[in-house]
């Protein structure tokens, strides 16, 4: 599963949007030198650390601050949420009806049994896009947000001796229908296809923790 991942604010743009929208991209920089490099996680219940997605506004992509997992009758879901696997969507696609762009310069697993950190990506500083599906959700107290849940396939035999899972991982070229489509198995299937496009381009570090510190090697 994919629990941290991060956004590097010195990251380069030619990964996320095929035909990158500059205020999306200023936002997401100044996001992200807010954010001084901390590693992004699952939302909390108490401390509502909201991530920056990109989404479809009226045909056009937006960035929008989400809560990442689901959040159900005012709680967070009691099911595991922060990831859906990719088998379950084309099992049952109605889930594909709304969907997102998680921007991230890397995300991290963690090898078993040795308990080593890695840190997955497309180059230092190269920003790209997780395939994510989203829900509206309500907390408690009353606010709506949109929730996220990060896509997650099957990796690549060369990642798969680290992880044995990886976020399905969207080239430039099929952002925007990802973004628009209309959701069902086709899309999913699509994704899929599109995002083996990119394995050969992902590599994978040794770290020292999940906080995008030291390598170890």
């Amino acid at each position: 599963m994919c629990a941290s991942y991060g956004l590097d604010p010195r990251f380069t743009d030619a990964e996320l949007l095929a035909e990158a929208d500059a205020d999306v991209l200023d936002g997401l920089r100044q996001w992200a030198q807010q954010n001084a490099g901390e590693t992004l996680r699952p939302t909390g219940k108490n401390l509502r650390n909201l991530n920056p997605v990109v989404v479809d506004a009226d045909g056009q992509a937006t960035l929008e601050a989400a809560w990442w997992g689901f959040l159900v009758n005012g709680e967070p879901a009691k099911f595991p949420s922060i990831n859906t696997r990719s088998e379950r969507l084309q099992e049952r696609p109605g889930s594909l009806k709304t969907r997102a762009l998680v921007p991230a310069t890397g995300w991290f697993e963690m090898k078993k049994p040795e308990r080593v950190w890695h840190e997955f990506g497309m180059g230092e500083g190269t920003l790209f896009g997780m395939a994510a599906v989203t829900q509206r959700g309500r907390t408690a107290d009353g606010e709506w947000f949109t929730c996220y849940s990060i896509v997650m396939r099957p990796a690549p035999a060369h990642l798969a001796d680290v992880h044995d899972r990886m976020p399905v991982l969207i080239p430039t070229a099929f952002a925007h229908e990802w973004l628009t489509a209309q959701g069902d198995r086709e899309l999913i299937d699509e994704a899929l296809l599109a995002a083996a496009s990119l394995d050969d381009r992902v590599a994978v570090a040794a770290r020292s923790d999940d906080k995008g510190t030291d390598r170890l090697f």
